[in-house]
This record gives C-alpha cells, sequence and structure tokens, in this order.
C-alpha cells in the first residue's frame, strides 16, 4: 500500500480518466476525496464503490474554476479526511472543435482562463496543506495534444501548454519545500468524452501508435500512480499515448 497515509484530492473525478485515478489511488491506500461538478449520483457511486472495497473515499462538489468554491471544497476535505497531500488536476473544462479563423474569442478565452483558474485554484488551496504535512505531490493531467496539436483543438492545445508552463514553473518554486508537482498527458484515451469521435479517427490514432490502440483510461491511471511515487521525478510530462510521440 504504497499510498498509505496520503490523502488524494481528484477534481473531476466522478468519471472517466478521473474515475479511474480515483479507484487505483484507492487501491494502493489513499483516502480519496471525489471532487465532482454536475454528476453527483456518479461521485456518489464511486464513493460507495471505494468504501465496499475497504478504502475511505468522499464526494466533494465544486466548481474547480471557483476558487471560493475550491477554496471550500480544500477545507471540507481536511475536515473529513485530513491534509492533503496529493493533488490531482484533472477537471475537463469545455471547449468547441471549430477552425481558428471560425473560433469565437470568446470560447478561447473561457477555455484559457477555465484550464488555468481550475489548476491556479486548487494548487493555491492545497498547497499550504502540503507545507503543513511538509511534502506533497501535484500531477496535473494535461494532453498530447499540447505538442502535437490536431484541427478545431487550438483553444485546448494552448491551454494545455499553458498548464505544462505552470507546472514546471511550480515545480521550481515548490521543490525546496518538498513538494513535487509534474503532468501526465494522454493521447487519445477511451472515454465517455470521446465516445463521439468517429471510429476512423480513433483507428487512425491507434495506427499512429507504436502499440496499435487506443488508450485507456486505466492507462492514464496507472502513469500517475507511478509518478506519484517517483521521488525524484518533478517538473516533468509523462507521454501516456502507447509511443505516438515518437513520431
Amino acid at each position: 500500500m504504497p499510498l498509505a497515509g496520503n490523502v488524494a484530492l481528484v477534481t473531476g473525478a466522478s468519471r472517466g480518466i478521473g474515475a479511474a485515478i480515483a479507484r487505483s489511488l484507492a487501491a494502493q491506500g489513499a483516502a480519496v476525496a471525489v471532487n465532482y461538478h454536475h454528476s453527483e449520483a456518479a461521485a456518489q457511486a464511486l464513493v460507495a464503490e471505494l468504501a465496499a472495497a475497504g478504502g475511505r473515499a468522499v464526494a466533494v462538489k465544486g466548481d474547480a474554476r471557483d476558487r471560493a468554491q475550491v477554496e471550500a471544497m480544500a477545507a471540507a476535505v481536511k475536515a473529513e479526511l485530513g491534509p492533503i497531500g496529493i493533488l490531482v488536476l484533472n477537471a475537463s473544462i469545455g471547449f468547441p472543435m471549430k477552425g481558428f479563423l471560425d473560433y469565437p474569442w470568446e470560447a478561447f478565452e473561457s477555455k484559457l482562463l477555465g484550464e488555468m483558474g481550475a489548476a491556479f485554484h486548487g494548487c493555491r488551496a492545497v498547497v499550504p496543506q502540503m507545507l503543513e504535512r511538509k511534502g506533497g505531490s501535484i500531477v496535473a493531467i494535461t494532453s498530447g495534444l499540447a505538442r502535437n496539436p490536431g484541427w478545431g483543438f487550438c483553444a485546448h492545445s494552448a491551454a494545455k501548454a499553458a498548464l505544462e508552463g505552470f507546472v514546471r514553473a511550480l515545480a521550481f518554486e515548490l521543490g525546496p519545500m518538498g513538494i513535487r508537482v509534474n503532468a501526465v498527458a494522454p493521447g487519445l484515451t477511451l472515454t465517455d468524452a470521446t465516445a463521439q469521435l468517429p471510429e476512423k479517427h480513433k483507428q487512425a490514432a491507434a495506427e499512429h501508435t507504436p502499440l496499435r490502440r487506443n488508450g485507456l483510461a486505466g492507462d492514464v491511471a496507472e502513469a500517475v500512480a507511478g509518478i506519484l511515487q517517483a521521488g525524484f521525478v518533478t517538473g516533468a510530462t509523462l507521454p501516456v499515448n502507447g509511443g505516438g510521440h515518437v513520431f
């Protein structure tokens, strides 16, 4: 149980990649706070599942983009489970898929501010608890599209690239305080968020990887668990894309 004694907050954890991460961390002994915004039933079902398996878990509602809600959420987790030592920034910030010439500034701005707001507010709320514990680890879920963009993803690519820059800056500042900050960058991953993608797009993505398949939520969860246990790794971005980055 390598994470026994740790309290983890996973934002956007009611489904998909976030839920897989919550399951993985609980299986390794962490007490897990499952953050949700709208999907209360799914979050409560996940908490019940983790508890039935012998873990400690709570569901916490909050919009990751809203400073006051994030601060209240972090305080609630501390009161219920103890000081947070692991923060996984996974909350999904929606965006329209449009070519740049048709992209409205308002949508672009919303994606950038939402992505960075969720990361900034989450870290500002949780880092003081990590300092209280004299250490901690933050993992941001970014995207392979930050470095290898595709059509329709200009806002997403820009936002995730900014998030990776934020990760490196925090790693530099917080390292002397015993806090590691890293990123995990999935490729195309089969979840409900990608269910509407045409099958030909999924197949093309699979053929562009040496492992010849699409990613699964569990693949990302395994990478997060691994980087949490890699005690001398900080400021890194780990691609989880079946080797697609080598092309």
